[in-house]
């Protein structure tokens, strides 16, 4: 699933089988994967622009969507101790692509309103 705009692209990060450690967060606890607004937050901060922050997002993106398709591929192979880390993977993935597209659907709607205005 792809909600990047036309022209920008991330790069393809190949699955290298399944995996033999596995990595769980206790629910309400941020995580690099899981709290991108704390390092939007700190890259901002930094002097890294609106840019680096989507392209921050992104990433985060990314590797959240990775680490679930991980954790699928373990499940679906039965090297998967405890399915439930799979399920809070894939629950992540999903709220996190959905804030994404929140964001790009309101940057692009701001977008269009400012160039829509009269000077």
């Amino acid at each position: 699933m792809s909600i990047l705009p036309a022209g920008m692209s991330l790069p393809v990060i190949p699955l290298a089988g399944p995996q033999t450690t596995t990595t769980t967060a206790l629910v309400g606890q941020p995580t690099a994967a899981t709290a991108p607004t704390e390092a939007l937050g700190a890259q901002a901060g930094a002097g890294g622009g609106f840019g680096s922050a989507l392209s921050n997002a992104f990433g985060s993106l990314q590797a959240t969507q990775t680490n679930a398709d991980n954790l699928a591929t373990q499940a679906a192979t039965g090297t998967l101790t405890n399915v439930a880390d799979y399920m809070v993977a894939a629950e992540q993935a999903n709220i996190q692509t959905q804030l994404t597209a929140a964001v790009k659907n309101n940057a692009l709607q701001a977008f269009q309103q400012i160039m829509g205005m009269q000077l």
